[in-house]
């Protein structure tokens, strides 16, 4: 496993906070943590967004849920949610694909659902999070293989493992592998959900991930040596 260390591993954390009870003194306090532990970005709902832009300090960018967590939205209220996310300060988008869509074989209706978002969006970073545990529970590899290449086709600058929210799991080693052979030379590959640990975080760079998806990224980092 790679030595890093926990700077490194701070530059490629969205530090996040996306539970539904969440109010906007936690996104408060979300953002110090974040700017306190050196993170590149945190990730809240759309509707705090202005909540975290208004204390974020410069060089902590802010990204946003759409069609979060179930994916089961229609492509113009993902692409409406994205774009007035943007518009409140987010410069990053994590959007959630119709994974029924995907299972049933409609990759099209897949691709149109991440155009319309892109196109929404086109200034801010786009991740696509395809929930890849189920993915690989319900149908196997090549479905996985599949909705990545369809992201990348469609303009996604990232594809991200899980909302952390489907019951069939979040990020394995597994899959950011497949991802990261897949798209690897051209998008980012984001691990999120189920990351506790620094020896799962090391496990998920090692396997290719290039951004990690954390909320409890405090603990999570001081596993790692100082620089």
């Amino acid at each position: 496993m790679t030595d890093y260390t926990r700077a490194q591993v701070a530059a490629l954390v969205d530090h996040t906070l996306l539970k539904p009870e969440a109010t906007a003194s936690d996104v408060t306090a979300v953002v110090a943590e974040a700017a306190d532990l050196g993170v590149a970005a945190v990730c809240v709902s759309p509707s705090m967004v202005s909540v975290a832009g208004a204390v974020a300090p410069a060089g902590l960018a802010i990204a946003a849920v759409a069609g979060f967590p179930s994916g089961k939205h229609l492509p113009g209220i993902k692409a409406t949610e994205a774009e007035l996310a943007v518009s409140a300060g987010a410069t990053e988008i994590d959007m959630v694909i119709d994974v029924g869509a995907a299972l049933a074989g409609d990759l099209d209706a897949v691709a149109a659902d991440i155009t319309a978002v892109r196109t929404a969006v086109r200034a801010a970073t786009l991740k696509v999070i395809v929930e890849s545990a189920a993915l690989l529970e319900f149908s196997g590899e090549p479905l996985l293989v599949d909705v990545c290449r369809v992201a990348k086709d469609a303009g996604a600058d990232f594809v991200k493992t899980s909302t952390g929210f489907h019951p069939s799991g979040g990020a394995s080693v597994h899959a950011v592998e497949i991802m990261a052979r897949t798209v690897g030379e051209r998008l980012g590959v984001k691990a999120s959900g189920g990351i506790r640990t620094a020896e799962q975080a090391t496990a998920m760079l090692d396997a290719g991930a290039t951004r990690l998806g954390l909320s409890g990224t405090r603990v999570v980092l001081d596993g790692f040596r100082p620089a």
